[in-house]
């Protein structure tokens, strides 16, 4: 099997480091691929459920952008939708009457959903859903679960990341997953300052094995935060839409008062959005928070274009089905090789861990002889299935996983 050779990928990062921080900046660094050598940095084009690199090289992607690609690149129903926007109008002087029709949709779709605010980025929503639970409560603290990620403004970060402030993390409180008796204790001890708890649905970290909740923890967490008045936010941004179209919390059976969602809201075209109950609606129409693209009427098209392909194909049940196929085929490979491979998470966005080497070097040797060869892995960050793999890409990505198991065990 072909090893690629990444020859262009080299030269163009070259260039990149003279004129951009780092060369290639934030999630898509080199830093989280090691080793580095054997990843691209810079792609040509993609199509389906593949890209090309700037050497030519072909790969099944299992990252999906990191997750905003849910339909397929150019999937020719969304981009005919933003396209035909586009050709009308995109970013006006006013408002489009798509941003009715897209809350609208959004509000029929999503059981706990009276009203829908749109902006770019998953940091933005998170942003306006902390602002909101504070005007509401006139409270300060935020509790966070560890190892939960929001974005990146400086709230969201902790001391040590360069840039934040012991001030921009003072109100701050994190918290174990899980453990609801953390959750009291910090509601007693910061009795009638909390404005509002921020979660995921289930805990999706980097570098660390995902967890669902565990039995009655969201039922446990909803009583709690309603005697201590606190608004319940939950951060869909990477599950949303995933594991089910009302919304995540609908998989695990809990009601937010706000849910945040991007990534797969537009297969890939840039539009968040905040949705939450009729009590918040006042509040939330006197918190300013705006931006100078976010009613780009082009974007919210092609939300509503894909929302209307996953709700007809039923997305969460097929890329369930398919990641639950996918992950018995690699589990069973590594066996065979002599290796256990832990899947944990949802079937649809599962992280995989190699157990025999808990520094992980092991599990990011494995998935570097992937990617050379064609499947493109990431070892750190859960990986991403969508509408447009196939059983034929599946089954090629398993040959090519069994020829770096082969790799891995000659090595060791």
């Amino acid at each position: 099997m072909e090893v690629f050779n990444y020859s262009e990928n080299q030269k163009w990062f070259e260039r990149a480091t003279r004129v951009i921080p780092c060369g290639v900046y934030g999630h898509f660094s080199p830093a989280p691929c090691v080793p580095t050598n054997a990843y691209p940095f810079f792609s040509t084009r993609a199509d389906g459920c593949k890209f090309w690199d700037v050497d030519g090289n072909e790969f099944i992607d299992y990252m999906c952008a990191y997750g905003p690609m849910i339909m397929g690149y150019h999937n020719p129903v969304v981009d005919e939708a933003f396209i035909t926007q586009l050709k009308q109008a995109d970013a006006n002087s006013i408002a489009s009457t798509k941003m009715v029709e897209l809350a609208e949709f959004l509000v029929d779709l999503i059981p706990i959903a009276d009203w829908a605010f749109f902006a770019k980025n998953g940091a933005d929503v998170t942003n306006y859903a902390v602002m909101i639970a504070r005007a509401e409560t006139g409270r300060k603290k935020i509790i966070a679960i560890k190892g939960g990620y929001h974005g990146t403004a400086p709230w969201m970060q902790g001391i040590g990341h360069p840039g934040v402030t012991e001030e921009d993390v003072a109100n701050v409180i994190r918290i174990p997953w899980n453990d609801l008796k953390a959750l009291e204790h910090a509601l007693e001890e910061n009795y009638g300052q909390v404005a509002g708890f921020i979660s995921s649905p289930y805990h999706h970290p980097v570098f660390v094995d995902n967890e669902y909740p565990a039995e009655g923890y969201w039922d446990g967490v909803q009583k709690l935060l309603k005697k201590h008045g606190v608004v319940l936010i939950c951060d869909d941004v990477r599950a949303g839409f995933r594991l089910h179209l009302g919304g995540s919390n609908e998989y695990f059976k809990f009601k937010p008062d706000l849910i945040c969602f991007c990534k797969a809201i537009a297969n890939g075209y840039p539009i968040s959005a905040l949705v939450g109950r009729e009590e918040l609606k006042v509040t939330a129409s006197k918190v300013f928070h705006t931006g100078s693209y976010w009613y780009s009427a082009a974007f919210m098209a092609a939300a509503m274009a894909n929302l209307q392909e996953l709700k007809r194909l039923n997305a969460p049940e097929y890329l369930e089905k398919l990641g639950n196929k996918f992950n018995e085929g690699l589990i069973k490979l590594a066996k065979d090789y002599g290796f256990n491979l832990k899947v944990t998470g949802h079937p649809a966005m599962a992280y995989y861990r190699i157990t025999e080497d808990p520094s992980l070097q092991l599990h990011q040797k494995w998935c570097a002889e992937c990617t050379k060869r064609g499947a493109f892995f990431t070892s750190h960050h859960n990986w991403f299935l969508s509408m447009a793999h196939t059983d034929a890409d599946i089954q090629k990505t398993w040959e090519i996983c069994e020829e770096a198991f082969k790799v891995l065990k000659s090595s060791i």
